[in-house]
């Protein structure tokens, strides 16, 4: 975890709504910081989900490297992990069911407890549920998500580079350069940029850039379109 005092968030930040209730009822109940670390990352990593029901498996939340860093402390973080997730069962935050060998975890609202029922009665087969809810259906993340869970915390020379990155480039290049450092365990900002200038100036794919970086660098990038003939003399 990076040391750097909180920049403050971007102006592009995105929201994660949370029920009233949680603030009234739940928040002066809950005493363990694992457990409200947990329930709030749920929460934030169910949102985005498209299909219903929501749910997200015991493993996705032990790959889950922000969640993992923030739980990783005096014990091991997959048994603090666990303890989490009883805790929060235990109170009724979650609904846990077991499907097809996997630990699987609702928030326990109206439209969970329906498909929960639906499940444990049989009337709701495993298969027919969506399937690989981390990555299908879910919207794609913007680039200051994507840094702090695959890198760690921003600084605010850092986010000015983030922010001039999400303007020059594609936000699925800007996820798969991401994905791609991380598989090479290159979880640095410079690697991924560079990854990202590459394709922009050697093309990615079919070999042609979507936005020609070079362009955007010299004089050339004021030569084209309507006023270009005017620039030129």
């Amino acid at each position: 975890m990076s040391n750097q005092p909180f920049p403050g968030f971007p102006a592009k930040s995105s929201f994660t709504p949370l029920p009233d209730l949680f603030f009234s009822r739940l928040l002066p109940e809950i005493h363990s910081l694992a457990e409200l670390r947990l329930v709030l990352h749920i929460f934030w990593r169910l949102y985005p989900k498209k299909e219903a029901p929501k749910f997200i498996t015991y493993d996705e939340l032990a790959s889950d490297r922000t969640l993992m860093e923030g739980l990783d402390g005096t014990a091991d973080a997959s048994e603090v992990l666990r303890g989490a997730l009883a805790s929060a069962v235990g109170r009724s935050v979650l609904l846990h069911v077991v499907l097809e060998g996997q630990d699987v975890y609702f928030i326990n609202d109206e439209r969970s407890r329906a498909a929960v029922s639906k499940i444990r009665s049989g009337e709701l087969p495993a298969h027919t549920l969506p399937q690989s809810q981390s990555c299908i259906g879910q919207e794609a993340p913007n680039i200051f998500t994507l840094y702090e869970q695959n890198i760690g915390l921003l600084n605010a020379m850092i986010a000015e580079e983030l922010k001039e990155a999400e303007r020059l480039y594609p936000a699925v290049w800007i996820e798969e350069a991401f994905r791609e450092a991380a598989t090479l365990n290159k979880r640095r900002w410079g690697y991924i940029a560079r990854i990202l200038e590459r394709w922009s100036i050697e093309g990615k794919g079919s070999g042609k850039s979507g936005r020609d970086f070079k362009k955007k660098r010299g004089p050339e990038r004021y030569l084209g379109g309507k006023y270009g003939h005017l620039v030129r003399h």
